[in-house]
């Protein structure tokens, strides 16, 4: 009975540290995919920005700061979504 319970509780703490060490690895390798990916849509935000500063030039602000009135209509036309 003693040996039995022996065995019982080292499969258990075998299994524990196993499933902990592969959760650790696991968390590693999500953390590196979302700093990849985080980095990814960064340079993607910075390519975006830029375009619409060289459009908003382009058209023209007349000193009104950025996110002003002055290119609505430009902004509305493009990129609406109707449906539902």
């Amino acid at each position: 009975l003693l040996a039995h319970l022996a065995t019982s509780l080292t499969a258990i703490g075998g299994s524990t540290y196993l499933l902990r060490k592969q959760l650790d690895y696991n968390l590693e390798e999500q953390e590196a995919r979302f700093d990849e990916v985080e980095g990814l849509l960064r340079g993607h935000i910075g390519l975006i920005e830029e375009a619409l500063e060289r459009l908003e030039k382009k058209v023209g602000s007349g000193g009104i700061p950025k996110g002003g009135l002055q290119n609505r209509e430009m902004y509305e036309q493009r990129g609406k979504d109707d449906r539902k």
